[in-house]
């Protein structure tokens, strides 16, 4: 009998598990998303990294994230602005600004969700 509950929750755990996973859109390295960025503009994607400046007012602001393959400024309007060198993981649709002479001079990560 106890063999068989551990099974069932087994089952029940692997699946609660791929239905997390599948809403998630996948993680992106900083430096993927600049090399091409009209490969994720408008698309929504995660990054993840430590936090190496960061400005706001009353929960509203951005910050620069580092993830050790380039920094990305992310713009917040929901989630406040989390303080000097905190590791978080952020999801959000890219966007991109300003774009002259082929180089991108405003790429940004507009926030639609958190964790950490």
């Amino acid at each position: 009998m106890r063999n068989k509950s551990h099974k069932i929750l087994a089952g029940v755990l692997l699946v609660a598990g791929i239905l997390l996973l599948a809403g998630c859109p996948p993680r992106e390295s900083i430096e993927r998303i600049k090399v091409d960025p009209g490969k994720f503009a408008g698309r929504e994607v995660t990054i993840a990294g430590r936090v190496t400046n960061a400005y706001g007012v009353m929960g509203k602001g951005g910050f620069e994230l580092d993830d050790g393959t380039g920094r990305m400024w992310v713009f917040t309007s929901r989630y406040g602005v989390p303080g000097m060198d905190a590791k978080v993981a952020v999801t959000g649709l890219i966007e991109e600004s300003v774009t002259l002479g082929g180089r991108h001079w405003a790429l940004i990560m507009r926030e639609t969700r958190r964790r950490g």
